[in-house]
């Protein structure tokens, strides 16, 4: 019988312009405006490269800036 695959643990660490909103008690376009003007490190993923995904530690360095 085939093993589940599983996602990678990076993959699932990764958290959304939602999720960092919800963390820093903001709009989710503050998180966007700060992704452009280079505060926050993101990536884009998926499909034409639509969805970004903010690392954790990208996040605590951003918040460590902001301090």
């Amino acid at each position: 019988m085939p093993m589940p695959r599983k996602t990678p643990d990076r993959a699932r660490a990764l958290l959304t312009v939602k999720e960092v909103a919800t963390l820093d008690q903001c709009s989710e376009k503050t998180v966007r405006r700060a992704i452009a003007a280079g505060l926050l490190e993101a990536m884009r993923i998926g499909p034409g490269g639509r969805l970004l995904r903010i690392d954790p530690s990208a996040h605590a360095a951003y918040r460590r800036a902001l301090g």
